[in-house]
């Protein structure tokens, strides 16, 4: 494993989720140099300036930025987050007419002046967008790909560690399948350190419960719905999570993350982008096979892809 020298990382799209892609990834020192590109040149170089305003206390990395597609060049990474944005009450799925036409006509733009770089959708809805920008590019299948659901797993995470009463980061359980209404945990795997998740006793000593499970299930699925509803959009978390992801490339850390890429022949499952367990490295996003599921999870993964298979057919 090799680490990317003097790297690169474009954020396409100024809006509050592009912003936050930014922002995150300069106080974590993601990549060496950002680039925060947008057709609407007031916004993203007034982004740009604050931004740049608080490089002191980021540490090594850059900023520089505009409406011009030349701040694209030489991309190691390029984080797609450019789109209408999802209302109160409107699902990921009602956004993909607007942002399907948006992304097609953006996508040989941005191959032009970065042709090898690595190219993370984050836009929703961003399976099937990632579906349709593999189409129109040619890009092998590990060069493309969503964010997915590693932001809807820290959720669950988050959630679970709460209810255990431990770190996130010792609770090992991964939300997979569409970036949406459909998505599903692999309950059948997860764990709190080496612990079956329905054997871990809490502080109180008593046990996590299926139906609580359920209910966190449910939580996770619509929290985005939540934030939405209260603050018109979510960008904090994405940002992070979308750095997380930018990292995992640079570093070249072949790190497992349930990103959304077009799979072939995964489980019986052909041409449909859907998250499931994946190796992140310099290269780009490959599934893991050998990841095992129950009869009742391989199920709704086949849900989750016939559901974004119909929606992915209607916008070609």
């Amino acid at each position: 494993m090799s680490a990317i020298e003097n790297s690169k990382l474009t954020v396409v799209g100024a809006g509050s989720v592009g912003s936050s892609v930014a922002y995150a990834a300069l106080i974590r020192g993601s990549a060496r140099h950002v680039a925060l590109y947008d057709i609407a040149t007031e916004k993203a170089e007034a982004e740009v300036l604050d931004l740049a305003h608080g490089t002191q206390f980021t540490g090594t990395s850059d900023i520089i930025g505009g409406s011009d597609l030349s701040v694209v060049e030489g991309s190691h990474v390029v984080v797609i987050t450019a789109g209408a944005k999802q209302r109160p009450g409107q699902t990921r799925i009602e956004l993909a007419g607007t942002n399907a036409n948006i992304i097609k006509s953006m996508m040989p733009q941005l191959l032009e002046v970065a042709p090898n770089a690595i190219y993370v959708i984050v836009t929703n809805p961003c399976d099937v967008l990632t579906v349709l920008a593999q189409e129109a590019t040619g890009l092998p299948v590990e060069r493309i790909f969503a964010s997915g659901t590693v932001l809807d797993t820290s959720r669950l995470r988050w959630k679970l560690a709460q209810r255990a009463g431990v770190s996130p980061s010792s609770v090992h359980a991964y939300i997979i399948g569409e970036h949406g209404d459909t998505e599903f945990p692999l309950w059948s795997s997860a764990s709190i350190g080496t612990v079956p998740i329905l054997d871990w006793q809490t502080p109180t000593h008593d046990r996590v419960t299926v139906d609580e499970l359920d209910e966190i299930a449910v939580d996770v699925r619509d929290a985005a719905y939540k934030v939405i509803q209260g603050k018109g959009a979510t960008n904090y978390a994405i940002g992070l999570s979308s750095a997380r992801i930018v990292e995992a490339i640079l570093q070249d850390e072949h790190a497992v993350m349930p990103v959304s890429t077009v799979l072939h022949g995964y489980h019986g499952i052909d041409g449909v982008a859907l998250s499931v367990p994946s190796i992140v490295s310099a290269s780009g996003a490959v599934p893991i096979p050998e990841t095992a599921f129950s009869p009742n999870e391989l199920g709704l993964l086949r849900r989750s892809a016939d559901a974004l298979r119909e929606v992915a057919a209607s916008l070609r």
